[in-house]
């Protein structure tokens, strides 16, 4: 029997639907997180305490480009202050365990999208059910940019933050090992979701709920939203925070485009019609 079409399933056939895309999503986010098991010393000790280290690729970029701008040895970092400890009895199985997880969903994010797709896609038009594998390649490949956007950006630069400032002397930094998970899951799943807001912004024109005049109406505060977190996450100088800035801003000014591009096509079909 062949897959029922939009107008013939019920509600229940859609959450027969729903709930499969859970479950086969939930599996390969299992798969995907029980394979990081066979590489979980690189994955702890390379990837997720990299940024720990005064040698994390970031670091050396940015006392390069010190170097080449003439500001000397002005952002180049040779010390970060800080130890990371495990105060609970579970929290080092914990973190294990969650971690694996959080890299499954990364590992997993290409499948999980096509699993959305294949349920939104009857409510979609013919022509628009073609692109499928255009819209999980670049639903993909801007997660991913979000995901090294945060590892490579907003947690180094947070962490020597954190890590370099202090009320007195007298406080030594000892950051336990939840707070700093905390961080790395945080920045790397806030990096990929937002950088896939030209991909919502599309779907919220194309069913109405957002317009390119609303967009361009408060640009003025997502511009302000996005200097405020830049200054939040980056040690306080115009070069950190410029470089965090920019390509927030610049994937909030592509959703602006791909909103009007969505919403003029919209009304040439509605008055074609």
């Amino acid at each position: 029997m062949g897959k029922k079409t939009l107008k013939e399933m019920s509600f229940l056939d859609h959450l027969e639907e729903l709930r499969w895309l859970l479950v086969r999503s939930s599996a390969a986010i299992i798969i995907m997180a029980f394979a990081t098991y066979f590489i979980s010393d690189y994955l702890f000790d390379t990837i997720i305490f990299g940024p720990t280290r005064p040698s994390f690729f970031t670091y050396r970029f940015f006392c390069d480009l010190s170097h080449q701008l003439n500001f000397g040895e002005s952002i180049c970092i040779e010390e970060l202050p800080f130890i990371i400890q495990n105060t609970e009895m579970e929290g080092q199985v914990n973190m294990f365990v969650w971690m694996c997880i959080l890299a499954g969903f990364i590992l997993a994010f290409p499948y999980i999208l096509w699993q959305i797709w294949s349920f939104i896609s009857p409510a979609l038009y013919e022509r628009e059910r073609k692109n499928a594998k255009i819209f999980i390649f670049i639903s993909s490949m801007l997660f991913f940019l979000g995901v090294l956007f945060g590892y490579f950006i907003i947690i180094p630069m947070s962490v020597n933050f954190v890590a370099t400032f202090s009320v007195s002397a007298i406080v030594k930094n000892q950051f336990t090992l939840d707070s700093y998970i905390g961080l790395v899951k945080t920045s790397v799943l806030a990096g990929g979701l937002f950088f896939e807001l030209p991909i919502i912004i599309y779907f919220l024109t194309k069913l109405g709920l957002v317009t390119p005049d609303f967009l361009r109406k408060y640009r003025r505060y997502a511009i302000v939203l996005v200097l405020i977190v830049a200054a939040i996450v980056t040690p306080p100088d115009v070069v950190s925070q410029t470089i965090v800035a920019i390509p927030m801003l610049v994937i909030f000014e592509l959703s602006v485009i791909i909103s009007s591009i969505v919403y003029k096509r919209k009304l040439k079909s509605e008055q074609a019609s």
